[in-house]
């Protein structure tokens, strides 16, 4: 018996170093949208993929390094970091500038702000603009035509994303993102990539975070801007993903049990093996907490339960570990902006008029 937790710690420390090589991987479907941009105008794809060391089709997932690479070599070969997709070309050395510009802003807020106005005058089209309400800073992205492809969006909002969270040096939890666009064929890695409510066929794109983060103080230093941009863009697809850092280890192992069955933090930080105040301190780091990394789960079971079950709300929010059904509510409105039964009855009403 005694071999039993030694055992069981060691098969969820394999895990999380299997996790740890799967998050450094990037699916096959973002390598294929990359490629598509240089198709778009004519240029073969084929050389690009032998200077990365890929061959056509890529079928399999490769890892950041590599991708990072082909976003490079695509770039260079378009003179364009936004791969064709803006009303004007984001001529290379574009992102190293955009860096410089916001370096030494006083908070992530004007940081922020000034990102957006340099991607407007650089780009000209999609235009960002930043909208607080209700407790979000929304960054909205609007096009003078019709809508761009989900990997124009998803390129912006990598970009962007990617520079803000090194500022300040901790991910920022994103709480929502909408794509004008229809849902691509690969909409599931996209759900994944982000870890937040994506939704597709909207009126306007957006990417939502919690607008307190707003007033994070920017500390970085050159020397430290010049490794940043060395690792650029493999560093920003990995580090800043939803699956990254000790916030992914400790929610696949709630992921693992229901909400009812969780355990306190305090033996969580003991399967883990460190002091609470380690954990507590390293999941701040990554600007995430017990209580919201579990606030997210419940909210993704939520919407799963609504969506495709016939379940009651109030066997939902049993099955969320909700003592009573009023909370579930509150809770719900929280995160959707509406009650769960409207959320469900529009959904299903949107996948009806889908058909």
């Amino acid at each position: 018996m005694t071999e039993l937790p030694h055992y069981f710690s060691q098969f969820c420390h394999s895990e999380d170093r299997m996790a740890e090589i799967e998050r450094r991987m990037i699916a096959p479907g973002f390598v294929e949208e990359a490629l598509d941009s240089l198709r778009r105008l004519g240029k073969p794809s084929a050389p690009i993929l032998s200077r990365v060391g890929l061959a056509s089709p890529v079928d399999q997932p490769v890892s950041a390094e590599t991708y990072g690479a082909l976003w490079l070599a695509i770039a260079a070969e378009l003179d364009d970091e936004f791969f064709g997709m803006g009303a004007r070309p984001m001529r290379s050395g574009s992102f190293t500038l955009l860096c410089h510009s916001v370096l030494h802003a006083p908070t992530l807020g004007h940081a922020l702000r000034r990102a957006l106005r340099f991607l407007d005058v650089v780009l000209d089209d999609p235009r960002g603009r930043l909208v607080i309400r209700d407790g979000l800073a929304e960054i909205e992205l609007s096009d003078a035509g019709g809508p761009r492809s989900a990997f124009a969006y998803r390129t912006y909002w990598i970009i962007l994303h990617g520079i803000i969270c090194w500022l300040v040096g901790r991910r920022i939890p994103i709480r929502l993102v909408d794509f004008r666009c229809a849902e691509p064929k690969q909409g599931a890695d996209y759900r994944l990539f982000f870890g937040a409510p994506v939704r597709f066929s909207q009126t306007i794109s957006r990417l939502g975070f919690d607008s307190a983060l707003l007033d994070l103080p920017v500390a970085r230093s050159e020397q430290a801007l010049k490794q940043f941009l060395r690792g650029a863009p493999a560093n920003i697809l990995v580090r800043y993903r939803y699956d990254a850092g000790i916030a992914a280890t400790v929610r696949r192992r709630l992921s693992q049990a229901t909400p009812a069955m969780w355990r306190s933090f305090a033996e969580l930080a003991a399967d883990m093996r460190m002091p609470p105040s380690t954990l507590r301190h390293r999941l701040h780091d990554e600007g995430q907490s017990y209580a919201a990394i579990k606030d997210d789960i419940r909210r993704d079971l939520a919407v799963e339960l609504l969506l495709n079950t016939s379940k009651t709300i109030g066997e939902i929010a049993v099955q969320l570990g909700y003592s009573e059904p009023s909370a579930f509510f509150r809770a719900f409105r929280k995160w959707m902006g509406k009650s769960p039964e409207v959320f469900r009855r529009e959904e299903a009403g949107s996948l009806g008029d889908a058909r």
